[in-house]
């Protein structure tokens, strides 16, 4: 099982966005009969049919294994994915897109940077999968915490110099069977956990 999948059809965002599904999706991350999630969830075996169904028409839960008890079949079903992301494509025309973003320092352009990265990279997997390949990517995480408004325009202005030196040295568009990679670089303040509300 993946441990990510990307949802790009439309119909099975629909079908994993709504609240019952989502939460038997859920449910499906180890395998379950009809009967079992029933009793999980307080719903009839019949109304958890129909919907478990409906999530694997959409290839987000798959059979697992059959049991037969005497004369009745039962099946097992179990999530397609450990967790889920809906790609932007799924959105269709009214996707949001960078190349429409005007303000480049704007949160709406990091926005899109986000979701073309996921709508990109979603269908490079499925791609790679579809031939028995691993996708070969690169990626960093951390937290910079910085003393003043002064020092974080300082850092920027270092961190775009160092980007240029290298892309400077490593580009080469006529690299014989060379391949063009996209680098994103993002930077946002942290969420702030909440507050404490304190007891009276």
């Amino acid at each position: 099982m993946p441990d990510i999948h990307v949802i790009e059809d439309p119909a099975a965002a629909t079908v994993a966005l709504e609240p019952i599904r989502s939460r038997l999706l859920a449910e499906l991350a180890t395998p379950a009969s009809a009967a079992t999630l029933a009793t999980r969830v307080g719903l009839t075996r019949q109304k958890v049919n129909y919907h478990l169904n409906a999530l694997e028409a959409h290839g987000l839960a798959q059979l697992s294994e059959e049991r037969r008890w005497g004369g009745l079949r039962e099946r097992v079903l179990v999530a397609t994915a450990t967790s889920y992301v809906v790609s932007p494509s799924a959105m269709g025309a009214i996707a949001v897109d960078p190349d429409r973003e005007n303000d480049r320092m704007s949160a709406n352009y990091l926005i899109a940077l986000g979701a073309r990265v996921i709508r990109e990279v979603g269908d490079l997997v499925r791609r790679a999968k579809a031939k028995g390949k691993r996708l070969a990517t690169l990626s960093m995480d951390t937290e910079v915490r910085f003393r003043s408004p002064a020092e974080r325009a300082a850092f920027s202005s270092e961190l775009t110099d160092a980007i240029a030196r290298l892309v400077s040295k490593y580009h080469d568009d006529s690299a014989p069977g060379g391949r063009s990679h996209r680098l994103v670089i993002v930077a946002h303040p942290l969420p702030q956990s909440p507050v404490p509300q304190e007891t009276s």
